[in-house]
């Protein structure tokens, strides 16, 4: 029988998951937000693909939690909640995102993301009874202005990005990455300064 890990903590597994704390993943709330986001943005890509702009806007600003002006994100996209996610103006996101936005995921302006880019804020034990009991938890990413991420990038929890950088496709990002640098692999490394504003 699986230990009870929030003994005298009265809070919902949804408020632990808010607060950023460990939790479990079997909050009906939490169910209820993940379909609606599921439902949702399946009518975003049947508006988008059929170029009817204003409603399929409309339907990316009621999932996400802000959508800057000038925003394109290709469908289809993939999130958790949708609730948590932040992007800001005039960018630009190409097929496949995965964004499982059980922390906060703050998407900077100009940036340009390539296809199948993953943003995973969820964490797992890596001790293996309490992962076996279900426990998780996750870390915000944060991605600066003018972030290019090539195809294929996965940016791994708690990751900030700063303004300006590239990510070379298939890149797994572990840890931050400075501003204004091309960094490159698995695990992602910079391999040079590029120019700032300019």
């Amino acid at each position: 029988m699986p230990r009870d890990y929030f003994a005298g903590d009265p809070r919902t597994n949804r408020e632990r998951m808010l607060a950023g704390e460990p939790y479990i993943a079997d909050d009906p709330e939490s169910e209820r937000i993940a379909r609606r986001a599921l439902a949702l943005l399946e009518e975003y890509r049947v508006a988008f693909t059929a170029s009817r702009d204003e409603e399929a806007r409309r339907l990316l600003a009621e999932v996400l939690g802000e959508v800057g002006e000038g925003v394109v994100v290709k469908p289809p996209l993939f999130v958790d909640y949708g609730e948590n996610i932040r992007i800001g103006a005039r960018t630009f996101v190409n097929y496949n995102l995965t964004a499982l936005d059980v922390a906060p995921i703050t998407i900077g302006e100009d940036c340009q993301f390539g296809p199948g880019v993953q943003l995973l804020t969820p964490t797992h034990p890596v001790e293996p009874e309490p992962r076996r009991d279900k426990l998780e938890a996750a870390k915000p990413i944060t991605i600066g202005d003018n972030v290019w991420l090539g195809g294929g990038v996965v940016v791994c929890p708690g990751v900030t990005i700063g303004d300006n950088s590239v990510i070379g496709a298939g890149a797994v990002v572990t840890r931050d990455v400075p501003a204004n640098v091309v960094a490159v692999g698995n695990p992602a490394r910079v391999v040079r300064e590029i120019g700032g504003e300019g």
